[in-house]
């Protein structure tokens, strides 16, 4: 493949990813509604977007695509999990 077709390919991975982390977005309103769901899916996926962006944005040359696609997975990574511990401890 060429670098233009293997650029435009991370930028379409690049919005499957983020829209896939932004699909937790449910959980959370359900986590806010009461009901009750998992924590480990989310913390992991948090977790592993936090490492994929520190590997991809600390080096000498930065891949922004993939900076860009697993920032909304520590985001909403996080959120989702964070409502869902705290649910099952009865703290909201």
């Amino acid at each position: 493949m060429n670098q233009k077709t293997l650029k435009t390919l991370g930028w379409i991975a690049t919005c499957a990813a983020m829209l896939m982390y932004i699909s937790y977005f449910p959980q959370i309103v359900n986590n806010l509604n009461g009901h009750k769901s998992g924590f480990l899916q989310p913390a992991v996926a948090a977790i592993n977007s936090y490492f994929m962006v520190s590997y991809r944005i600390f080096p000498g040359e930065k891949d922004w695509p993939i900076v860009v696609a697993n920032l909304p997975g520590i985001i909403f990574g996080t959120t989702s999990c964070t409502h869902c511990a705290l649910i099952k401890l009865n703290k909201i």
